[in-house]
């Protein structure tokens, strides 16, 4: 390739190699294709004439020439134009259930749980580009923030958008948080439908249950990937409120209902994942974004575009213009 210009018969430039070998042989035999004659005076020639025995070689020039484009002629050179068309065969409607409850305040995570949740999510979201994608938050109950939609600039500033406020009862209503997912799955048509359930805590609120929610998952063919939120041991998390309406930190024992959420995962054919620590997030989230993978069939289509005419053209006129001088200006010579 020479500046997006492609060789369909690139084995034709091995007939470059002509070239140097025919230089050589021309040099070597100078002597024979110009015979010496001496006289003892020139005076009786025209010495203007005879300058033009200089330019005999321009004979040599024009042929090679000819043949260099011939070679390239031959080698059919090409552009070529590549369009693509992506067809989803079958995409997957996802439903993000988010855990915002007080907890999700806690520092063991950087700057804290709720926000390493938000980044890593915006990028999880960013990479699924053929999907459906909703949002449910839940802390003592739970809403839809975002209806499955295609449109994920909707879906990042809603999930940009999530803090904890104290706009609904605070607590950890799992059961509630799943049901409510379920719900915004369960009339899709989508081939795939899958939640991606994430918690800190254990189910402490809400009158749904959570393995309830689970069986209502399999009924409509929902799998569920649960994510439990929390280093090993104790955690810098809000334990009240100050006069001043900020929370007051303090070290809290981190607890997490992971017997639950593998229940959860297991019943409805998910994964459970725990999450430790920023990079851990970020893995888990890679990983579930390799499970649930979009069927996608890319058509490419190339258009050719020949570019051998202008050079055999090239070939052909230097040819003449070779055979036209020697037959004309140079035949005194030759």
């Amino acid at each position: 390739m020479i500046n997006g210009i492609y060789f369909a018969n690139p084995n034709y430039l091995w007939l470059l190699a002509v070239m140097p070998l025919w230089l050589a042989w021309e040099y070597l035999t100078r002597n024979r294709s110009e015979p010496q004659l001496t006289w003892s005076s020139l005076g009786g020639f025209d010495q203007k004439h005879r300058g033009l025995a200089w330019y005999r070689p321009l004979l040599l020039v024009l042929r090679l020439l000819s043949l260099l484009a011939l070679i390239l002629a031959l080698a059919r050179p090409q552009t070529k134009d590549v369009s693509t068309r992506t067809v989803t065969n079958s995409g997957i409607d996802i439903v993000m259930a988010i855990d915002v409850s007080s907890s999700m305040l806690a520092q063991d995570l950087k700057p804290n749980r709720l926000r390493a949740l938000k980044r890593v999510a915006s990028d999880f979201i960013g990479n699924r580009v053929s999907d459906r994608i909703g949002l449910v938050v839940y802390a003592g109950e739970s809403y839809t923030k975002t209806p499955i939609t295609s449109d994920k600039n909707i879906v990042t500033n809603s999930l940009r958008e999530i803090s904890y406020q104290g706009l609904i009862e605070d607590g950890t209503a799992i059961g509630m948080g799943l049901a409510t997912a379920v719900n915004r799955l369960k009339d899709s048509r989508a081939k795939s439908k899958v939640i991606i359930l994430l918690t800190d805590g254990v189910n402490n609120s809400g009158f749904i249950d959570p393995r309830i929610a689970a069986e209502l998952a399999v009924e409509y063919s929902i799998k569920t990937y649960t994510i439990g939120l929390g280093s090993n041991g104790t955690a810098r998390a809000p334990v009240g409120v100050l006069p001043n309406g900020k929370f007051q930190y303090g070290m809290t024992k981190v607890e997490i209902d992971e017997e639950l959420l593998r229940t959860i995962a297991k019943t409805t054919g998910g994964l459970y994942f725990r999450a430790t620590d920023n990079q851990r997030l970020v893995e888990i989230y890679d990983e579930i974004n390799k499970l649930e993978k979009t069927e996608i069939e890319e058509f490419k289509y190339y258009n050719f575009e020949e570019k051998y005419r202008p050079l055999a053209i090239l070939a052909f006129v230097l040819l003449v213009v070779e055979w036209l001088l020697r037959k004309t200006v140079f035949k005194s010579f030759i």
